[in-house]
């Protein structure tokens, strides 16, 4: 019975929202309409805060901010060229409220502050290329997912607040409700997300398909399951979503510039995580280095209290065993270290010599401790001290 319980939940979540009529959400606009906006630092959190207490429901509450948004900010048709980079997500929404005006990336992550890092609705930020008029752009397009209601929605922002007139580089606003919850078989006509699993399609377009405008249903394709797909991509870490990632977009066809940047930017980035895992496994080896030394240290003092308190052989045993426990962590850990950084790599050998510092003289106290248990406990106190003849240690 539970075995059926779990997979009822799973189609259950397989559910793509069906597109609403624009009418169905006219009481939503209006409301949100009569919102009087603050334009101050607080702006984004007191929008937010009005769509939580006006609206119940997750869809109304995408609605809501989707709308908001539409209403209150135009595209930047002048910068839309201009590549810019930002150090976090903070900077962008930042300039959108400033200026008022932005390009995708501006709608797409002021639409995720709101919804998915105030409202805690699971959004993902999609990037990817697009096609208007049978021309696929050349410049990359960002939009949103959002999970909400126990469905998934696809939306941009961007495409729904207006457009841009060709003839003159104007900004037209108008809104437009087909990019607030398109549906998979709409968008993929107009947006190539550059991972596949995106579509939300269980046979996904290719890039070359995506350019020939060959985008309907092909069933003969291998079945891809993209809800356990996306299931495995949340519980993982990021690294190993962009190594996921880059083998699907490979696999998908890389047909221009804008994928094979991706590909690269997604590279940069799994080296740096590369980097701060070998980081990580180095500061978790000099940690069991240090435990090493500070055990070491402990058994070296209370054998200079010549074993008291009294122990057992076998407590004192495992103190020296303790030592060369935290030793052989200490190596597994760097063992696992796959770094070509130079500095780190010195860091590694030096590291390792200090360890075989630390065993030699771990080792050394092992002996002593090994004799000590094989001597007769009326000799014991002999062992702690240094007999000499002419000057030769006797013992």
């Amino acid at each position: 019975m539970k075995n059926f319980i779990v997979l009822l939940l799973l189609i259950i979540q397989v559910d793509l929202q069906a597109q609403t009529n624009s009418n169905d959400y006219n009481q939503v606009d209006e409301v949100v309409k009569k919102y009087n906006n603050t334009a101050d630092n607080e702006e984004i959190k007191n929008i937010a805060r009005f769509i939580y207490e006006n609206f119940s429901s997750e869809k109304d509450q995408l609605r809501a901010a989707f709308i908001w948004i539409a209403e209150n900010f135009d595209y930047d048709v002048e910068n839309m060229f201009n590549l810019k980079y930002y150090t976090d997500s903070q900077d962008i929404i930042d300039e959108m409220l400033l200026n008022r005006k932005g390009v995708c990336m501006h709608f797409a992550h002021l639409f995720n502050e709101i919804i998915g890092n105030i409202l805690g609705i699971k959004t993902h930020l999609i990037s990817g290329y697009t096609k208007q008029d049978g021309v696929v752009h050349a410049l990359s397009h960002v939009w949103c997912v959002s999970f909400a209601d126990s469905a998934w929605y696809l939306i941009d922002p961007t495409w729904s607040a207006g457009y841009t007139d060709i003839s003159n580089y104007k900004y037209v606003k108008k809104l437009n409700n087909d990019y607030f919850n398109a549906t998979p078989e709409k968008l993929i006509q107009s947006h190539y997300p550059y991972d596949p699993l995106w579509q939300f399609l269980h046979y996904p377009v290719s890039a070359q398909e995506f350019y020939d405008g060959d985008v309907n249903l092909n069933n003969e394709k291998p079945f891809f399951n993209y809800l356990d797909t996306l299931t495995m991509y949340e519980n993982t870490t990021r690294m190993e979503q962009l190594l996921a990632t880059n083998r699907r977009i490979v696999q998908n066809g890389v047909k221009n510039t804008l994928t094979q940047n991706q590909l690269e930017n997604n590279d940069l980035e799994i080296e740096f995580y590369k980097q701060q895992i070998a980081i990580d496994y180095y500061n978790s080896a000099v940690n069991y280095y240090n435990e090493s030394i500070n055990l070491l240290n402990r058994f070296i003092d209370y054998r200079n209290q010549q074993f008291t308190p009294q122990r057992s052989d076998m407590q004192i045993k495992m103190m020296v065993d303790d030592v060369e426990s935290a030793l052989e962590h200490s190596q597994n850990e760097l063992q696992k270290i796959s770094t070509k950084d130079a500095n780190l790599i010195s860091m590694i050998y030096q590291l390792q010599l200090h360890i075989q510092e630390v065993v030699t003289q771990m080792n050394e106290q092992k002996d002593f401790v090994d004799k000590y248990v094989n001597t007769k406990p009326a000799f014991r106190k002999s062992l702690f001290y240094k007999y000499y003849w002419m000057g030769i240690p006797l013992n």
